[in-house]
């Protein structure tokens, strides 16, 4: 009996990473009842790394935090008792798609609700916390992640230093002693694929500010910010100042620089955690080379290329000889790109449907035609 491996991430703003695949389970099973399937949403670390979490038995825990923009809403983590882990997602109390009214605040969004849902973790008696960092509202290095850990920022005034990356030039003072003692007990996880550095042209304030909503003057102020911000940090841990040109200091506005630097995080990329976290190699492991792997995102572009799900998957799988095909929205990758990330076809739903917007809306039953066309392709019983 052949099996057929389905890993998907979401497709973002239409279905989840669950739904994609119960989409695509759907047309493997309309396609031919005599095989074996294994579903294993999948993530990369940015949003929906929880919802995977959930979907492979981790148990939600909800708890109310500060927003991006300072207001309270109601944030979730994953966690598993058994193994002491959480799984907390930035997106889900820092997040971009958080923002009232999808008004970008690019000086004054905070990480403050993500050090919360860290906090709550703790409290869980998690005692190792995974941490992805994709989707970010906020370029402030990291500060309000840190203060809501217990660390003391201070301005000039000697004032608790204002939320969001703007305020970051008036900081004066960091004490680090207060960090809840709990966190040096417990190993924590950068999930990011993200490798750019605290500063400079390639830093968090230039290449991602623009997505945050920061024109030209405003980069450089968060850039003047971080560096002044860098400065203060490197002195209180007696941490040299070159280590804010490590990759993945710059990742979520330079929250990577705060949990590298001034908590000792580890930095692995984002799928290679989310396929321990779902069992995505377990099922490999039980694949032969007449087996069949499904994966899939929204898009297929650039930067699949940099540590996306469909990547990850194509890569996994070339060792074992297993084909690999992908579903997607649409895509822009030519036959080598698709090639050199072990993707042998690719089934993009504007081939069953050309216009976008249905595309978009009527993706579940796309994907199962999708799903179906693949496995006949694929799959002799």
């Amino acid at each position: 009996m052949s099996t057929v491996l389905i890993a998907c991430d979401k497709f973002k703003g239409s279905l989840t990473a669950a739904e994609v695949c119960t989409s695509v389970e759907e047309g493997v099973r309309n396609a031919t009842r005599g095989i074996s399937i294994i579903s294993v949403p999948m993530a990369d670390g940015g949003d929906g790394t929880t919802a995977a979490a959930l979907s492979a038995g981790y148990e939600e825990r909800t708890v109310e935090v500060t927003g991006p923009t300072g207001l309270p809403l109601q944030a979730s983590f994953a966690f598993d008792a058994a193994t002491g882990t959480a799984v907390v997602e930035m997106a889900r109390a820092s997040g971009l798609e958080l923002l009232p009214g999808g008004v970008l605040d690019p000086l004054g969004a905070t990480s403050y609700g993500t050090g919360q849902l860290v906090l709550a973790a703790l409290d869980t008696g998690a005692r190792k916390i995974i941490l992805g960092v994709g989707g970010s509202a906020c370029t402030d290095g990291g500060s309000g992640f840190l203060q809501a850990l217990g660390a003391v920022l201070l301005d000039k005034d000697g004032n608790a230093l204002a939320r969001g990356g703007g305020a970051l030039r008036t900081l004066a003072e960091v004490d680090l002693n207060t960090l809840d003692p709990r966190l040096a007990g417990c190993e924590l996880v950068l999930a990011s694929d993200v490798d750019n550095p605290l500063l400079g042209l390639k830093g968090a304030a230039h290449v991602y500010g623009p997505q945050k909503g920061a024109g030209a003057a405003d980069q450089r102020m968060l850039e003047d910010g971080l560096v002044h911000f860098a400065f203060a940090v490197c002195e209180a841990t007696g941490e040299p100042f070159a280590r804010t040109k490590e990759p993945g200091t710059g990742a979520a506005g330079g929250t990577g620089f705060a949990a590298l630097v001034v908590l000792a995080a580890a930095m692995r990329p984002g799928v290679e955690v989310l396929m321990q976290i779902t069992g995505f190699h377990k099922a490999l492991a039980s694949l032969t080379s007449t087996d069949l792997i499904i994966t899939g995102e929204g898009s297929l572009d650039a930067q699949t290329l940099h540590g996306k799900v469909v990547a990850g998957v194509g890569a996994e799988a070339r060792d074992r000889g297993v084909p690999v095909v992908a579903v997607c929205g649409q895509q822009s990758l030519n036959e080598h790109e698709q090639a050199g990330i072990g993707i042998r076809k690719v089934y993009p739903l504007t081939d069953f449907s050309p216009d976008l917007h249905t595309c978009f809306t009527q993706a579940a039953a796309l994907l199962t035609v999708a799903g179906k066309e693949a496995a006949t392709d694929w799959i002799t019983v």
